[in-house]
């Protein structure tokens, strides 16, 4: 055989220039059109057809599903989609996928690219040195795509010659003519290159060029797109190994879904295999099984007509196909982690501004409604469930006397103190890593606001508490008359903030909290004109009055901060996915 090891070189190196063209015109296109697309993602709905056009329109603009299975899988991790949107976008992806095919194919075959594709490097080059980063962009996919196709010329000329190798037909037909076992054989070849290589366009292309050099017969090379239609789902299942539940759940989906297509297709595989023949003669081409050049067309044919086909049978399966996954694996209930230690952040999650947004929202919230929502009522010596509960709020105060053993600063360094620094430094971590677009940036600063400000509450809290404990236990009726009074307003803000949290229908809570926010401000100065007539009247104490005034600014203070963090994080329902 005249195939040596430099060629084998040559072979590999022609494959390495095709997957780096084919790296380099997706991640253009990622950051040309990455944003968009997250966004078209992130506002997925459980319709599935939507999720499947969503799918389609996403791998069809970025050229590659893995890229889109991955961004799904991280998605779903991070709580943007559910297992059944999941699903659906993931069976619009394997549709998108065979754009991929047709380029190569129509392009690659039909189309001479060799002579445009040298001087196509060269004018995308020209667009790197611009300022703009999309004209960057738009270069660097220009060179992508020239790439892709000198790397497919130099694969075609560096795969052994059937003519010249007369032998290697012979070693090959040992393994054409065994019937089922044949296709059986060839699936399993397209899914371990797919998962070695790590790229089901290049293992399309590598089926494609041996087709056309007359290796492998027709229904070879459709038993291996069926392979490689496996073999791209490892790549997701790599990826959710340090994912949560949901993402493994995603993959495995995926797998299935993919495994379920396969499976009906071997059932069917000969008659499927006509019906393509036929279609490709009816749209001009010539018959497969005659003409070893019709092949590459036909498989792509093939490949489309399959995915469409598995589409559109198994979409009427999405329910039960996502209950299958969900005794697979099972929902765990949240690691219970130490009190200081945040739920929702990890390194992950900063892949995607989407992500990393979501994750530093929902660990803002879970900070804001579990440890400050108790340091404040519990440092007013009140119940949280009184609050959450629908007694009167004279009657909650009235029963909430008896005094709370509650050390602020405690709570502060134990619940509140690492979480917020984490925080903070994921959200600057995101805005220094990611590319944010100024919406995505504008929410980072918020979010940095918020902490800052729930840090703020427990410093005026923390002040307020200590007056609270002395007075309440003071035999004086008029000072304990005016902390009750703070407490009273503490408490309508507090219930009016977990309402606004809870309820669906949140406007009209977010209208009484701007009324509260405004009474607090106002109230500044009628505050004032009472505690000058207790003084004038000898019914409190000068110590008394001065702690009143004090504590008077740090209630309105605080009831202002508390209701601003509400706002950012609860005010804009889904803010984080309108960019």
């Amino acid at each position: 055989m005249e195939y040596g090891f430099t060629d084998i070189l040559q072979l590999l190196g022609s494959l390495g220039v095709f997957l780096f063209g084919m790296k380099v015109m997706s991640d253009a296109l990622l950051l040309l059109a990455g944003n968009k697309m997250r966004s078209i993602l992130a506002r997925m709905t459980s319709n599935r057809v939507l999720g499947i056009g969503t799918g389609f329109l996403i791998t069809s603009v970025i050229q590659s599903s893995s890229a889109t299975t991955l961004m799904v899988v991280s998605f779903a991790n991070a709580g943007l989609l559910t297992l059944v949107e999941s699903i659906g976008v993931i069976m619009g992806a394997n549709i998108g996928t065979t754009i991929t095919a047709w380029l190569i194919t129509i392009l690659g075959f039909k189309v001479s690219m060799s002579a445009i594709a040298l001087p196509l490097v060269g004018f995308g080059f020209a667009f790197t040195f611009l300022k703009k980063e999309k004209l960057k962009n738009l270069g660097s996919f220009i060179i992508g795509f020239a790439l892709l196709f000198i790397g497919l010329q130099f694969l075609k000329e560096a795969m052994p010659d059937i003519k010249n190798n007369p032998e290697l037909l012979a070693f090959l037909s040992q393994y054409t003519d065994l019937g089922y076992l044949s296709i059986l054989l060839f699936l399993l070849i397209g899914t371990l290159l797919t998962v070695v290589i790590q790229s089901s366009s290049a293992t399309m292309a590598l089926t494609l060029i041996m087709t056309a050099q007359g290796w492998i017969p027709f229904e070879l090379a459709a038993a291996m797109v069926l392979g490689e239609n496996v073999g791209t789902t490892i790549t997701a299942n790599l990826a959710a190994i340090i994912g949560n539940y949901k993402a493994k759940q995603t993959a495995r989906a995926h797998l299935i879904f993919n495994l379920l297509g396969v499976v009906w297709m071997l059932i069917l595989f000969y008659p499927f295999l006509k019906m393509v023949s036929w279609l490709a003669m009816y749209l001009g081409s010539e018959s497969p099984y005659v003409s070893a050049a019709a092949i590459p067309v036909s498989i792509s044919l093939f490949h489309t007509t399959f995915n469409i086909a598995n589409t559109f049978l198994l979409v009427w399966f999405v329910k039960p196909i996502a209950k299958i996954v969900e005794r697979m694996v099972p929902e765990k209930e949240m690691v219970e982690k130490e009190i200081d230690q945040p739920k929702f952040l990890s390194k992950d999650v900063l892949k995607y501004p989407e992500t990393a947004i979501e994750a530093i929202t929902r660990e803002s919230k879970y900070l804001y409604k579990n440890a400050i929502f108790e340091i404040v009522s519990h440092a007013l010596n009140i119940h949280r469930t009184d609050i959450k509960s629908d007694l009167k709020v004279k009657k909650v105060i009235k029963k909430s006397n008896i005094l709370f053993d509650t050390n602020v600063r405690e709570l502060y360094t134990t619940k509140v103190k690492k979480i917020y620094g984490e925080i903070i430094s994921y959200a600057t971590k995101a805005q220094s890593k990611l590319k944010l677009n100024e919406v995505q940036n504008k929410q980072l600063l918020e979010l940095k606001v918020a902490n800052r400000e729930m840090v703020e509450i427990l410093r005026d809290v923390r002040e307020l508490s200590k007056n609270v404990d002395f007075y309440l236990n003071s035999d004086n009726k008029y000072i304990k008359k005016e902390y009750d009074k703070i407490r009273n307003k503490v408490v309508k803000v507090l219930r009016t903030i977990h309402l606004f949290r809870t309820e669906k229908e949140n406007e009209v809570y977010h209208g009484k909290l701007v009324k509260l926010r405004k009474e607090a401000k106002a109230n500044i100065h009628s505050n004032n004109i009472k505690i000058d007539e207790l003084i004038r009247n000898d019914l409190i104490t000068v110590d008394m009055a001065s702690s009143l005034f004090n504590d008077y600014d740090n209630v309105n203070d605080m009831i202002d901060k508390l209701i601003e963090v509400a706002d950012l994080l609860y005010g804009k329902r889904d803010s984080i996915l309108n960019n």
